[in-house]
């Protein structure tokens, strides 16, 4: 994935993405879920988070994710695996499904475990993700975080790189 003709957000920074930042370089994290920051979300517990998923979240959740990842909306709803016709539809009804919340969150996720490891400098936190990376076969962590299993190999990848493990 690369940045569109009208390229990523001109913002540098969103309060959602500052508040995130404060909470890991404070190293008082108080959640396990702080990601949720990420989508303008107050810090939730797991039964809370669980239930807002099934619920679906409210379609504000992507704006507040573009904003704090500094990407096109064209390059999330590829990130989220969703079509034009069907954000529309979206945007009309004002919730995601329960999959597409479980998705953005999961993107969330992703872009805060590396958002961590770049001690919350969001501009190279994003290029690694859109990067191309070897240790992913050449893919982008975006492009492999579009699934759970994926997404998961990034997240491993991550820590690898947090311990100096290069491989």
């Amino acid at each position: 994935m690369a940045d569109t003709a009208k390229g990523p957000s001109r913002e540098t920074t969103s309060d959602d993405l500052d508040a995130f930042i404060t909470r890991i370089k404070s190293g008082k994290r108080g959640s396990d879920h702080l990601y949720v920051l990420l989508l303008g979300m107050k810090t939730v517990d797991t039964k809370k988070l669980r239930r807002e998923i099934e619920k679906g979240f409210s379609i504000r959740v992507l704006d507040h994710l573009r904003r704090s990842m500094t990407i096109s909306l064209a390059d999330l709803i590829d990130l989220m695996l969703i079509n034009y016709r069907t954000l529309n539809r979206r945007k009309v009804s004002g919730r995601l499904n329960p999959e597409e919340s479980d998705r953005v969150l999961r993107v969330s996720r992703v872009f805060a475990r590396i958002l961590e490891l770049f001690e919350g400098d969001q501009h190279a936190a994003r290029h690694w993700f859109l990067s191309s990376q070897k240790a992913l076969g050449d893919e982008s962590p975006a492009d492999r975080a579009k699934t759970e299993f994926g997404a998961l190999e990034v997240e491993r990848l991550v820590g690898r790189l947090e311990h100096g493990v290069f491989v």
